[in-house]
């Protein structure tokens, strides 16, 4: 595929996963790439954390980390209102703590500035 990338802790450059895995698209007031895998260099708490401000505001989430450098790169979402529900058990990475290497290119960038195609989760 033409726009296939690895995703990099931004921290120490640890693989956390792949644009194959990517799932849907970000929701308003994130800025987040959503995937159903990520690689065992991803990990979380067993505690669930409430979101005070922002777009996850009243939500329950599980804070992901590299466990390489322990950088906090997402979170998947436990409980939210309607609006976010799609994201529930997903793995969300922010997309501040990702560095992307794409394939074709053979170059690195922001993951902020990669425009993926449009993804849905029927698909």
């Amino acid at each position: 595929p033409e726009e296939c990338a690895v995703f990099h802790c931004r921290g120490c450059w640890t693989v956390l996963g792949d644009s194959l895995q990517l799932c849907g698209q970000e929701p308003p007031g994130l800025s987040i790439l959503i995937c159903f895998k990520v690689t065992s260099d991803v990990t979380w708490e067993d505690s669930l954390l409430i979101g005070l401000e922002g777009a996850l505001l009243g939500c329950a989430y599980y804070l992901l980390s590299c466990r390489s450098c322990g950088l906090a790169v997402g979170f998947i979402l436990y409980s939210s209102g309607s609006d976010l529900a799609y994201l529930r058990g997903l793995f969300c990475f922010f997309k501040d703590s990702i560095i992307c290497y794409l394939l074709k290119n053979q170059i690195i960038t922001e993951a902020s500035k990669v425009k993926f195609p449009a993804v849905t989760l029927k698909e």
